[in-house]
This record gives C-alpha cells, sequence and structure tokens, in this order.
C-alpha cells in the first residue's frame, strides 16, 4: 500500500472506515450510503461473467436456435450467485484466498495438478478476452485484426496501472465498463424489439439436438468462470477487517448484496445479448450470423449503423476489462497455488501470447472463442469441488460455515456441469 499514491489510499482508507462504522452499528446512513463500502468485489468477478466469450456463445446461440436457450443463460447466472457468493464467503471467514487453502490443506502433487490446470483455464479465458478486444478495435477502427490485438496491449497495460492505486478506483473502473456494456445492450435490445411472448418460453427448459447441448456447455463455460471462482476469495480477504463473529455474519451478508446484484445485472446483460442476436438473426438465412464480425457487419442493414457501433462498443469493454480481471486472477492462481509471483507486465505478456498465435495462423477467432468457453467449462469443477469442501467445513469457516442446504445445492451445481460435459464428450466420440 504504500506505492499507492495518497489520493488512493486515502479513498481506500475512507472506505474502510466507513464499512467499519456500519459493521460496529455507528454508522447513521441508510439506504445506498449504508451498504456503498460493501459493494466491489462482486463487480470485479462479475466482468468475467460478460466476457467476449459470452458475446461468442450468446450470439451464436440466439442466431443458430433463436430464445431457446436462454433458461440456460438463467440457470447458469443463479449458479453464478450461488458459486461467487461461497467464494467471497471463503475470503472473509478464513482470510485467504480459495488456491492459498487448498496449498493449506491438500497434499503438494494434487496442489501442483491445480495449479497447472488453473493456468490452462486462465489461459483459454485470456484467449477469449483478448482476441473479443481486437475484433472489437478492428471492427470500429478498420485496422487489421493483429494491430488491434496490439492496441488491446497497449490499453489493458495502461488499465492495469489502475491496480497501483488502489483496489477502491479499480472497482470503479471496472464498476465503469459494466455500465458500458449495459447502457450499449439496453440500445440493441431496445432496436431490436424481441418477441416477448417467445422471448417467455425460452425459459422453458429444453435442447434442440446435439448442437444445442455444445452451446449450452459452451455458455455454462462462459458464464461460470473458473479463473473468478479463485479470484473472489481474494477480493474478499482482509478487504475489511471484522473483529468479532457477529461482525463477519453481518459482512458476509452485506457483501451477499453485492454478489446478487452484480452477478443479476451480468445476467439480464447476456440474456440482452441472447435476445438480441434470436430477434435479429434467426430464421433469417443469414450466413455465419453467430460470427462476431459477421454480427456486427449484418446489424446496420438490420438495425441500423447505432446498433452496430453499440454492439463494438459493448465488445470493446467487455473485452479490454475482462482481461485485466483475468490477469488479476493468474496472479492469485500462481500465488496462491505456489507461493510464487511474477511481475503483472511480465504475466499480461505471457498470456496474451496464445491469442497473437490464434491471429497469426488465420484461425477463425469466432469459433476459437466458442471452443475456449467449452474448455473453459470443464475446470469449473476443479475449482467448484474444493470450494464446497472447504466452506463445509466448521473448522476452517467457523460461524460462515455452509448451511446443508447451501451445500447440496452446490453439490447439485457441480453435478449438473460435470454431467453435461460427460454428454458433450459422448456426442464429439459418437460422432
Amino acid at each position: 500500500m504504500s506505492s499507492q499514491p495518497p489520493e488512493s489510499t486515502s479513498l481506500d482508507a475512507r472506505m474502510s472506515a466507513r464499512a467499519a462504522d456500519v459493521l460496529g452499528n455507528k454508522s447513521q446512513k441508510r439506504g445506498l450510503g449504508r451498504i456503498l463500502p460493501f459493494l466491489g468485489p462482486a463487480v470485479i468477478a462479475s466482468i468475467a461473467y460478460m466476457d467476449p466469450g459470452n458475446f461468442a456463445t450468446n450470439i451464436q446461440g440466439g442466431a443458430d436456435f433463436g430464445y431457446k436457450l436462454i433458461w440456460v443463460i438463467l440457470a447458469a447466472n443463479l449458479m453464478a450467485m450461488v458459486i461467487q457468493n461461497l467464494s467471497a464467503k471463503l475470503g472473509i471467514a478464513t482470510g485467504h484466498n480459495l488456491p492459498e487453502v487448498i496449498r493449506q490443506k491438500w497434499p503438494k502433487p494434487l496442489v501442483w495438478f491445480y495449479w497447472v490446470q488453473a493456468e490452462l483455464v486462465a489461459m483459454a479465458t485470456d484467449l477469449a478476452e483478448f482476441i473479443g478486444a481486437a475484433i472489437a478495435i478492428h471492427l470500429l477502427t478498420g485496422l487489421p485484426l493483429f494491430w488491434g490485438a496490439v492496441v488491446t496491449a497497449v490499453m489493458s497495460f495502461w488499465i492495469l496501472g489502475f491496480q497501483r492505486r488502489g483496489s477502491r478506483i479499480l472497482e470503479l473502473v471496472v464498476g465503469a465498463f459494466v455500465l458500458v456494456i449495459g447502457l450499449a445492450y439496453l440500445v440493441q435490445f431496445v432496436m431490436a424489439r424481441p418477441d416477448l411472448a417467445a422471448l417467455g418460453s425460452g425459459f422453458i427448459p429444453s435442447f434442440q439436438g446435439e448442437g444445442s447441448v455444445y452451446l449450452a456447455v459452451g455458455i455454462i463455460g462462459a458464464t461460470v468462470m473458473p479463473h473468478v471462482i479463485y479470484l473472489h476469495s481474494a477480493l474478499t480477504q482482509g478487504r475489511i477487517k471484522t473483529r468479532s463473529d457477529a461482525e463477519k455474519l453481518k459482512l458476509s451478508r452485506l457483501n451477499r448484496i453485492d454478489v446478487i446484484g452484480a452477478m443479476g445485472l451480468a445476467g439480464l446483460i447476456n440474456m440482452s445479448m441472447l435476445a438480441v442476436a434470436a430477434a435479429t438473426f434467426h430464421g433469417k438465412n443469414i450466413a455465419g450470423a453467430g460470427d462476431l464480425e459477421t454480427a456486427y457487419k449484418t446489424l446496420t442493414p438490420l438495425l441500423g449503423p447505432a446498433a452496430s457501433v453499440a454492439f463494438a462498443i459493448a465488445l470493446l469493454a467487455s473485452g479490454l476489462s475482462s482481461t485485466v480481471v483475468g490477469t488479476m486472477a493468474g496472479q492469485v492462481i500462481m500465488q496462491g497455488f505456489v507461493n510464487f509471483s511474477i511481475p503483472v507486465w511480465l504475466r499480461r505478456t505471457i498470456t496474451m501470447l496464445p491469442a497473437f498465435v490464434v491471429i497469426l495462423l488465420g484461425l477463425d477467432p469466432t469459433k476459437t472463442l466458442v471452443l475456449s468457453q467449452v474448455i473453459l467449462s470443464f475446470g469449473v469443477p476443479f475449482a467448484l469441488v474444493p470450494l464446497l469442501i472447504f466452506t463445509a467445513r466448521r473448522d476452517l469457516m467457523g460461524v460462515l460455515v455452509n448451511k446443508t442446504y447451501t451445500t447440496v445445492s452446490g453439490w447439485l451445481i457441480a453435478l449438473l456441469i460435470i454431467g453435461l460435459n460427460f454428454f458433450l464428450l459422448w456426442g464429439v466420440f459418437k460422432g
């Protein structure tokens, strides 16, 4: 903290003092003023639930299957609320993040396996985020995709610099990106005018062939993000100091508001993505409508230039902010599992290399994005299983130990995700 500018540390200190007053029942504030000091960690985590991988899977889902998979987004978002709340609660209860607890409690060979798979998942995440931002810059400026990636690299380094100015400043920056994405999709939703009756029927669970199952797994992989399961516990560990079990319980309840609000907004944005794609592209015989660049170009004649610009701006805001969050998660993963860290600029450089390889090889960027989200869904159980195990242990969690129904719900979520993955593998090998 000593390296941070005085103005940023004073903001962090003021918000921490206000939080302490609320926890100690010394604050007279009501409403938003009362909960404001506790908002932020879930906002940072939520940006990963609106990353370019979501754009790719949601647009593909809407273009190919109309509103039929919107129930998957709702289900995935409800799962995300449960999971992110557990991760945040672990950080509050133990003062450690999930990778650190795994390192402390599990055998070293298993810890190293977990580190390797978590790093691979983080790289798949960053691939989607980085390519998404590069595509957005290409669409907005006409720059070749490679130079769009170069601009993305420069801008992501700049945004990462806000980390040095304190956690609250970074939360505000990420919150501004969330606002941009939300407003952009509100514009598109109004312009696309989705069929509300058909949209409502999309909340009835159903599939339409193996292709819809593949996309459903991709949507879950893009929505329930393993790297932010690790990260959220780090964002809450020690952020607000508690002096008693009563304060821990109160902090956990206020943190739940942060999670529900941030994840709820992310869910609405994801549903809007699919609804706009369904209203605009489904059933209109538009070749490759699920492709991000095709979607951008097609929006102009169908909805007007404002819709396509709003789409590209949302994609850019999503890619830039989520790639920063991904880099933060990568730092937590390495430090937590193996107690080692590298400079953030070096990690940022290493993790963006696969995106440049994809671009230079001329691979289809949208198909690469969708595939990366399927890979991510296979990483979810590895993060979720230890989270469920540890948050059910009273010796670790104390008064914040899971209720029985919470643990049961968490295991049902894990089994559902694992089951979908096996179903997908069966379909692949069967074919």
